[in-house]
């Protein structure tokens, strides 16, 4: 469970960090971001991946871009319902969908499913050879 809320917490950074960087989106209260932030994260639970195996196809087609097409409409949605959060046309929904994808992977890369902050690093296992 305290996963979950670190992770509406990364959803929310990322939200506002969208409505810092990029024009055409606002974010009016905190109290906006934090709504916007639970909204986005229950569609991506729920109804995105409808919407992903509805459109495999288009999916497929473009590579797996068609994929922040659709994180862009979710973020457009979330922009209508909440009121204090505004997304003004397709574009600055794409580009935020963009940034929220990019600062949320980063951020959930640290968060273990139990809740915890996690550092990832990599170790070799392999003794290092020596080259004569």
């Amino acid at each position: 469970m305290k996963g979950l809320f670190i992770r509406f917490g990364v959803t929310w950074i990322a939200v506002f960090l969208a409505g810092y960087m990029i024009p055409g989106i606002r974010v009016d209260t905190v109290g906006a971001g934090i709504a916007a932030a639970i909204l986005l994260s229950l569609l991506n639970a729920v109804i995105r991946p409808i919407l992903y195996m509805v459109s495999i196809p288009l999916i497929l087609l473009t590579l797996g871009l068609f994929t922040v097409v659709i994180n862009a409409l979710l973020l457009e949605l979330v922009a209508w319902l909440v009121q204090g959060v505004h997304v003004n046309g397709f574009w600055p929904a794409f580009w935020g969908a963009v940034v929220i994808s990019i600062v949320s992977t980063i951020l959930n890369f640290w968060v273990s499913a139990e809740g915890h902050w996690e550092i990832v690093s990599h170790e070799s296992r392999r003794p290092p050879r020596i080259i004569n």
